[in-house]
């Protein structure tokens, strides 16, 4: 009976380290639909009170109002047609990242998006835009 005992602590337990996994990675899925969208409004939910922006080498930190508005600016001179995440991850437990292809109106951009865990939330803390030229 014992053995019986175990083996469903253990099997709970597994559930429940799994689902937390899963639910690790949902922001980082759901930002990178977002951005999939161009969805700057949805992306604003997971903005931490600074973002670090750059795009092409301009970089600052604005917080996250200015940091709507400049994403909202980017995408309507860059409206997005997909983007394919081609290296995401996590960054130990406190931190996820995702790097891809943006492919826009204006060309071919590879972002770098960053979310970390504050008070208890994956926020975004970083985007980096940056343009592929043909060659």
């Amino acid at each position: 009976m014992k053995k019986f005992y175990k083996r469903v602590l253990i099997t709970i337990l597994t559930v429940f380290s799994l689902s937390a996994n899963v639910q690790a990675q949902e922001p980082l899925q759901e930002v990178v639909q977002y951005i999939r969208g161009g969805n700057v409004t949805g992306m604003a939910k997971y903005f931490d009170k600074m973002v670090g922006i750059n795009i092409n080498n301009n970089q600052a930190s604005y917080s996250s109002s200015q940091a709507e508005i400049i994403l909202k600016d980017f995408f309507s001179k860059n409206v997005v047609k997909d983007f394919n995440v081609a290296q995401g991850g996590n960054s130990g437990t406190t931190s996820q990242y995702a790097i891809g292809d943006l492919y826009t109106s204006a060309g071919l951009y590879q972002l770098y998006v960053v979310i970390k865990m504050t008070e208890n939330r994956f926020l975004i803390k970083e985007m980096r835009f940056e343009k592929i030229e043909k060659k």
